[in-house]
């Protein structure tokens, strides 16, 4: 870092409101929602998600109780459209729900949007093009008036093209991209000039969405962007204005709250924050900050966890274990004075009245959580107590699903010994039921060799105190290994799922390995195996996992 950061950068300019009134504001109602999952947060993807994995994420929002969902860029690629027509075509819409699709002021852009909304019953057509200075300058090369025409000419071309939706209510939105970083007075004028093409009305009202598309200001700057806007737009009637804000300075949720009280009707944001750079604004707590202040928020997260596991499938990323009430951890209290705190309150509590629980914001029962999770590790602890005192003090990171197969096991040892339990107890009831694990089979010897795709193996084992000497082959050590011991009169199993990880450094650094095997009647087992050859450790995670199906079985 340089050390006079003023030699480089500059604060964001403030804005002149000197009689601005959303301080004094309070939110008293839920805005409208529009999830962005499925375009923006898409996007952001490093592996954007496939037809299936969309549609059920689609379903999923839908349950949540979305009415507006901007469901990709049809013009982008053949998939985002081909996954507007499917839900169109399927009739996967339900009839109180709106799509709302993406698209650039570009003629061929738009027309391709258009052609992909044919039979739909409701749709939100979503133009933008952007505004800053930054991007006039650098990107475009244009100047004011020219941004201008962008916008206004894009405007034209989708009203023109209306005509061609028979049947479909269509409403219009227009986002002056960059509008955080657009002089105030120049957003204005490009808003205007597009609502003067459009012509909405009071009855027929258009969506201005004045996106945060990055954060280059405290979340108050862009509260006040947002009021001096809603006080200077003639015909504010016939606008709803919406709000899409990012997170790079990690006020994203701040923003869109303070822009509420400025003015805003609308939201737009992802579940959990997925999106661009730090992501989009987290439309979850957004919802569930309402909800803990007694405002109906018009969502309905009663099964956050099951919503989890599907966006943490369908998307292929992952909710951190401090996220705001979705985090595995949000309930957890590790310090004992909290414990203390939080028990006496939820005494106190089943007498009845207003939720007023020391260190709990809302009743973890409101979204499908139990009051178990705020348990430190003993018989009612959670599964993301155990994970979390394991990775914390010994680096074991379990993936998820073998964190729901080990907590309650960790669980049913604890109890047996009735008393909370240290974390190198912890660690030593999970040695004991994965790593230890040595009958029926036990490793004496193992090598392979080949490349990798053609491998071949030799094993030494011990299965009930008698020696097998066993050959395998496979694509790579492991399968050949699967294989040597299938040979050798194992159950027929496949391996469903392996990661590995350094636990220590230094020259006798060791690896541990898990592996999830799946056997032919549908069970599944966790093993796991630590060795400082990490292809030794992968081999004795499928033995603990087949030792412990075999024991179990």
């Amino acid at each position: 870092m340089i050390s006079n950061p003023s030699s480089k950068y500059r604060p964001f300019p403030p804005v002149a409101l000197p009689n601005r009134q959303w301080p004094n504001r309070v939110l008293t109602r839920a805005p409208i929602w529009c999830s962005v999952d499925l375009r923006d947060g898409n996007q952001a993807l490093a592996v954007p998600m496939n037809v299936s994995q969309k549609l059920e994420l689609f379903d999923a929002l839908v349950r949540c109780g979305f009415k507006e969902i901007e469901v990709g860029f049809p013009s982008a690629s053949n998939t985002e459209f081909e996954f507007n027509r499917r839900l169109i075509e399927e009739n996967r819409i339900p009839d109180d729900v709106t799509v709302q699709v993406l698209v650039q002021a570009r003629e061929d852009l738009i027309e391709r949007t258009v052609e992909s909304l044919v039979g739909a019953k409701r749709a939100i057509i979503h133009l933008y093009n952007s505004t800053s200075p930054a991007q006039r300058r650098y990107v475009f090369g244009m100047e004011k008036s020219d941004i201008v025409k962008v916008a206004t000419r894009g405007t034209q071309w989708v009203k023109e093209r209306v005509s061609r939706l028979a049947g479909t209510d269509v409403v219009f939105q227009y986002s002056p991209e960059s509008f955080s970083a657009t002089e105030v007075e120049f957003a204005l004028e490009v808003c205007e000039a597009v609502m003067d093409v459009w012509q909405p009305t009071t009855e027929r009202k258009m969506i201005l969405n004045l996106p945060d598309t990055v954060e280059v200001a405290m979340p108050n700057v862009y509260a006040d962007q947002i009021e001096w806007f809603c006080t200077h737009l003639k015909n504010r009637d016939r606008a709803i204005i919406s709000l899409h804000t990012h997170n790079d300075r990690g006020t994203g949720i701040a923003a869109t709250e303070l822009g509420l009280l400025a003015g805003a009707e609308r939201v737009e944001g992802t579940l959990f924050g997925n999106g661009e750079r730090t992501g989009n604004l987290d439309i979850v707590t957004v919802a569930l900050n309402l909800h803990m202040h007694g405002i109906a928020p018009g969502l309905d997260f009663s099964d956050l966890n099951a919503l989890i596991e599907t966006y943490e499938r369908c998307t292929g990323m992952i909710v951190p274990p401090r996220q705001p009430y979705a985090g595995e951890l949000v309930f957890t209290a590790f310090s004992g004075s909290h414990q203390d705190a939080i028990k006496k309150g939820l005494a106190s509590w089943k007498t009845g009245g207003v939720w007023d629980v020391p260190y709990l914001t809302i009743d973890p029962a409101d979204i499908g959580r139990h009051y178990r999770e705020v348990i430190r590790v003993n018989s009612q602890s959670g599964k993301g107590g155990v994970a979390y005192l394991l990775e914390s003090e010994f680096g074991i990171e379990l993936p998820k699903e073998m964190q729901r197969e080990f907590g309650p096991l960790a669980n049913d040892e604890v109890d047996r010994l009735g008393r909370e339990v240290n974390a190198r107890e912890l660690r030593d009831i999970f040695w004991k039921e994965y790593i230890e694990r040595t009958q029926p089979f036990a490793l004496q010897h193992f090598h392979a060799d080949g490349t990798q795709g053609q491998m071949r193996c030799r094993a030494t084992m011990e299965k009930n105190g008698e020696r097998l000497d066993l050959v395998g082959e496979g694509n790579g050590p492991i399968a050949a290994f699967v294989h040597a011991l299938q040979s050798a009169g194992a159950p027929k199993f496949e391996v469903a799922y392996y990661k590995e990880h350094a636990l220590s450094s230094g020259t006798e650094a060791s690896a541990i390995a898990y592996i999830q095997i799946k056997l032919d009647e549908g069970r599944a087992r966790w093993g796991a195996g630590v060795d400082t050859n990490i292809e030794l450790a992968s081999i004795k995670a499928v033995l603990s996992a087949l030792n412990r199906a075999m024991s179990k079985s």
